[in-house]
């Protein structure tokens, strides 16, 4: 116990790499005992992290569960990992959701060998960048998650794989090239302040002193380098959230890839681009980030009201969910645009956190809800065939447990009172009015928006007149009910009683804050 105890977190990140090394390890042929090997395997991440969950004291200042080994003092990077509330949060929601999107990928009978390992690597580098506290360790994290879900798409996808698989991978790489070169930069500059050190990459103690260092760096003053260190940074989270007009590249990946990925892309990848800006951009970049606060509010705007104008101009059932993770996601980034306006004072301390706390529940919010409908949708289309709305109808007659369900994740999903949407959503637009008061009120179309289409979604595949083609379409099994189950627990859960999850990080809002 007292090793679990003391390197719980290493166990968290990389017993899906044990995982993987073991499923590859199994005959090819034996299918089942591979699905049931990754399924179970990917539960004990879960269990550790509801662990952690139990062991955490969000009133603690820092962060818990450290480990920290000398791993490349040639460069000053270490094998450094800690969590706070808001990290804890993400590392909760990666193994919630990672056994869920195992489970429905039973249905998956090509190379299942391959397919199950790389959703455990997968599950790796997703949870290495929210435990990582050292920024070398958190880059190689960043970019490792781009290699399996790269061969998800490309091998396991639908007819477009390849050109979606291609433009996922540049877009990402492309804001990491900025990414890195900035990392670089920061570590070397930050080095020169502390006596015997080649670089720092800490991520805590670069935050420590990083936004007060004075100096210049190829003559250039180091407030211009701190600026373009930002926009490095900025323009990478931003293509991973994404915030418009980085977007493009997330409905082609959505579509293309199998259900289970599009489940762990919606619902944990996307954050990790404002897990970005939560961990590094506000903490190391304080003036940048108020001084440019209001082009990223605008910035979750355009994303709010186009993605939704987007959704509601589909008719392909994945693609129109794709769409709507552009806007859901814009009222993450205005809750980070109220952060980031308040480091530079002006802002009522109340507003702020309420504004944060709203990002940070919608990020998890938002990632079982579109778990939930990505994987609706591949139910449908595995016993249809088709994913356009205009030849569903009357599906809710034929197929009323599936309808029910759709119903429920649908109503989450647009912030129906008394279900986990409307508590996040309300959280921001409350914070932001006072701070951003037209881009807020603009920002309103976007509700407006998500509930034309989702409605819309409800009429074309549940109601109307029943096409003869789906007359004796299959129901909802007990396995997709057990996908389901939990998603819509927590989705009520949070609805009705959200402090148990905010209470979590609430503190270290309150902390990033100042």
């Amino acid at each position: 116990m007292e090793f679990i105890r003391d390197h719980l977190l290493t166990l968290i990140l990389f017993t899906p790499l044990v995982g993987a090394v073991l499923v590859t390890l199994l005959p090819k042929e034996e299918e089942k005992l591979i699905k049931w090997v990754a399924f179970l395997i990917s539960l004990i991440p879960l269990a550790l992290s509801i662990v952690a969950w139990s062991q955490f004291r969000p009133a603690a200042a820092g962060f818990q569960f450290e480990e920290q080994v000398q791993w490349f003092p040639q460069i000053g990077s270490s094998y450094h990992l800690g969590v706070d509330g808001i990290s804890l949060t993400m590392v909760l929601l990666t193994t919630f959701l990672t056994p869920l999107a195992l489970l429905i990928s039973f249905s998956i009978d090509k190379e299942v060998r391959t397919y199950f390992a790389l959703f455990l690597l997968l599950e790796m580098g997703m949870l290495g960048v929210f435990v990582s506290l050292d920024l070398i360790l958190f880059f190689l994290f960043w970019e490792f998650g781009l290699v399996p879900m790269y061969f998800l798409i490309n091998i396991w996808g639908s007819a477009n794989r390849q050109y979606a698989s291609f433009k996922f991978f540049i877009y990402t790489m492309a804001g990491s090239l900025g990414l890195l070169l900035a990392i670089q930069v920061i570590g070397v500059v930050a080095g020169t302040a502390v006596p015997g050190q080649v670089a720092v990459f800490d991520i805590p103690q670069l935050i420590s002193f990083w936004p007060a260092f004075r100096g210049s760096l190829f003559g250039l003053p180091i407030g211009v380098v701190k600026t373009i260190g930002f926009w490095a940074f900025a323009i990478a989270f931003s293509i991973k959230v994404p915030v418009w007009p980085f977007h493009t590249w997330l409905p082609d990946a959505h579509t293309e890839a199998p259900t289970a990925g599009s489940m762990l892309l919606a619902g944990v990848l996307l954050k990790l681009g404002a897990y970005g800006f939560l961990r590094l951009v506000l903490p190391l970049f304080p003036a940048q980030a108020a001084q440019f606060s209001g082009v990223f509010a605008a910035l979750g705007l355009a994303a709010a009201v186009i993605g939704g104008l987007a959704a509601l101009g589909q008719d392909d059932f994945k693609r129109l969910v794709a769409y709507s993770s552009v806007g859901h996601m814009g009222f993450v980034v205005l809750g980070i645009a109220v952060a980031a306006r308040s480091l530079g004072g002006g802002v009522d301390p109340q507003d702020a956190v309420l504004a944060t706390n709203g990002a940070v529940l919608q990020m998890f919010n938002h990632g079982i809800t579109a778990a939930a409908m990505f994987a609706l949708v591949g139910m449908v289309y595995e016993r249809a065939h088709t994913r356009d709305l205009g030849a569903f109808g009357g599906l809710g007659v034929v197929v009323p447990a599936y309808g029910g369900v759709l119903l429920f994740c649908t109503m989450a999903s647009l912030g129906l009172p008394g279900l986990n949407g409307f508590v996040s959503e309300f959280m921001v637009f409350r914070g932001a009015w006072p701070v951003f008061t037209l881009v807020t009120a603009l920002a309103t179309l976007g509700l407006i928006l998500t509930a034309a289409y989702l409605l819309w979604t409800i009429q074309k595949v549940l109601l109307g007149p029943l096409n003869p083609r789906w007359q004796g379409m299959r129901e909802i099994n007990f396995r997709e009910v057990v996908v389901m189950v939990p998603l819509m627990a927590l989705m009520f859960l949070i609805g009705v009683w959200p402090s148990w999850l905010i209470n979590l990080f609430n503190a270290t809002v309150m902390r990033l804050l100042g």
